[in-house]
């Protein structure tokens, strides 16, 4: 079977604390893969300004990519989204459908993704957004756009917020920025003592719940999911399939670009150390439906 023909917008999308920015800067290591980058986002350069970007990040030692304005990354460039797009890629409280492409919005995305793709001069420009998937949006601008969903068990998700300090879950769901919970999962919540154990598994799956539903309007040729837990054990399988997939042949430059990053399974099941074992099993159980439904068993955490 052919490999497809090469992506013009690949969209990499996953809740957060998941692989995504991995995922996203490993893939941007392939010379014909563009992208915006955090000095873009910081700096607001001019679009013809970016054209070196990916040169420079997959070139430079990575102690030579780092200056007083941040990294050489890629970026989700929320920055320059807010100032020449609308704040609504940013901070939606909910996830954004093909409803929300009104023409005035969707005419400022394709000019501010064709005009840096334009730029970089490569077959392919790849973007991340974490949080909401934003696909059946994204879907309904760029319909020939392809989507690698990263996902990652949302226990080690969950667990990974529980110790960020950014995390406004603790401040409960009235305060955060993703909306109230659905009546069902709310009541969840509170049956188990408004855990902030529960409700960051909660918010989980329902992000995880919406990207699902986001998947139902994209044509199944036009979506990968990859799970963060097969990109630790075997890399260079998942790396492939995801470069197949983009229409993307691997060369020795994106090999010594995957070189370059650890890619370790140590803490794929550090929920099981850091968690206490009574929150976890409820947590378990209020997010198990989704778990089952992407392949994480949850026998043994569920009791």
């Amino acid at each position: 079977m052919s490999a497809p023909s090469p992506a013009p917008y690949v969209f990499v999308i996953g809740t957060g604390r998941c692989g995504s920015t991995l995922t996203e800067e490993i893939l941007c290591r392939h010379p014909d893969v563009g992208f915006i980058s955090n000095l873009d986002d910081r700096l607001r350069l001019p679009t013809s300004a970016t054209r070196w970007s990916g040169r420079l990040y997959r070139e430079l030692p990575s102690a030579l990519a780092v200056t007083r304005f941040g990294k050489l990354t890629p970026s989700e460039a929320y920055r320059m989204l807010d100032s020449e797009v609308s704040p609504i890629l940013s901070s939606p409280f909910r996830d954004l459908v093909a409803a929300d492409a009104s023409p005035w919005l969707a005419d400022r995305l394709r000019t501010f993704f064709d005009g840096r793709a334009a730029a970089q001069r490569t077959g392919t420009f790849l973007h991340k957004f974490t949080g909401w998937s934003r696909a059946a949006f994204l879907h309904e601008v760029f319909p020939t756009a392809r989507f690698i969903h990263v996902i990652r068990d949302g226990r080690a998700v969950a667990n990974s917020w529980l110790q960020m300090p950014w995390w406004l879950g603790f401040s409960g769901p009235e305060r955060w920025q993703w909306g109230p919970l659905p009546p069902e999962l709310a009541a969840q919540w509170h049956d188990a003592d408004r855990s902030f154990t529960v409700l960051a598994g909660l918010l989980w799956r329902v992000l995880v719940d919406a990207c699902d539903a986001a998947r139902a309007v994209v044509p199944e040729d036009q979506w990968l999911e990859v799970r963060y837990e097969d990109v630790t054990a075997q890399p260079r399988d998942a790396f492939e399939a995801m470069l197949r997939f983009c229409g993307l042949e691997w060369c020795e430059e994106f090999e010594r670009g995957l070189a370059r990053h650890r890619l370790s399974a140590a803490r794929v099941d550090a929920y099981r150390r850091d968690l206490n074992p009574g929150e976890l099993a409820r947590m378990t159980a209020a997010i198990a439906p989704t778990l089952e439904a992407h392949g994480y068993a949850t026998a043994g955490d569920d009791r």
